[in-house]
């Protein structure tokens, strides 16, 4: 029997106020791919995710997860907001922090197990965070406070995760740490979107990819989607980012014919 796909999505379009954002998206994503949500500022790489959540409403279009709507599958879709979003001034350990992952099986106004408390530091170590559990999250570096939401993500022991660009403004240790737990998921069967601007290690970290710029450019596998000619149809005319890219490309074969 056929899996369901993880994400499916049918002629979505998204207006703020009369102007469009996102128009008549329809793709089709399997499950048990880790996938790069790749195009230029202001495509609708965040609106895309917000309104697969129900965060923001669509004039049109449908959105499914595992074959059913949100609302039936909601403990199984986990999200992670860009790091800017959040009030980090707001006075919660980090302990805290993660343990407001299990919220959503258990609700706000339960008390937390004993199990649920052991999970929250086993996922704190999982992201090299278990000295700072009871740290303010306001003392956090840019890329600790993202490892810590990422085990507020991964308490919530989901099928699916969204992340809005978790690797902006993190420092390369931290960077690493999460690409190896998120391909550790993606091994395990687990679904993540991730929205995504470093071009030159899309092909390094991720196997699907979807190109995005108002209109959905071309979804599919990276070897197969992510090329020169698909990233100029998505970026169109900015064409410094497109050196960019091109010259960092080249820098890596050379480097790697080198060593």
């Amino acid at each position: 029997m056929n899996k369901e796909s993880a994400l499916k999505i049918h002629q979505l379009s998204v207006n703020y106020e009369k102007t469009p954002v996102l128009w008549d998206i329809s793709l089709e994503i399997p499950q048990g791919k880790l996938v790069a949500i790749v195009g230029p500022n202001g495509a609708g790489k965040s609106t895309f995710l917000r309104t697969a959540l129900g965060l923001i409403r669509p004039i049109a279009g449908t959105v499914a997860f595992f074959g059913e709507p949100l609302k039936k599958v909601r403990r199984k879709v986990a999200y992670v907001p860009q790091r800017e979003s959040v009030d980090w001034d707001f006075p919660l350990t980090v302990f805290d922090l993660v343990l407001m992952g299990r919220y959503g099986k258990k609700g706000i106004l339960s008390r937390p197990s004993r199990k649920d408390r052991k999970d929250v530091d086993a996922y704190l170590a999982m992201v090299g965070l278990e000295s700072f559990s009871e740290r303010q999250i306001s003392q956090l570096s840019g890329g600790q406070q993202q490892r810590a939401f990422l085990a507020r993500a991964l308490i919530q022991e989901a099928d699916l995760y969204l992340m809005d660009e978790p690797f902006t403004g993190i420092d390369v240790a931290s960077s690493k740490t999460i690409i190896t737990i998120l391909q550790g998921l993606r091994d395990q069967g687990k679904t993540i979107f991730i929205v995504h601007h470093d071009l030159q290690s899309v092909a390094e970290i991720f196997d699907w990819v979807i190109l995005l710029n108002m209109r959905l450019v071309a979804c599919g596998a990276v070897k197969e989607i992510f090329t020169p000619e698909w990233i100029q149809k998505t970026y169109g005319k900015e064409s410094l980012l497109l050196d960019e890219a091109s010259r960092l490309s080249q820098e890596k074969i050379g480097g790697f014919a080198v060593s």
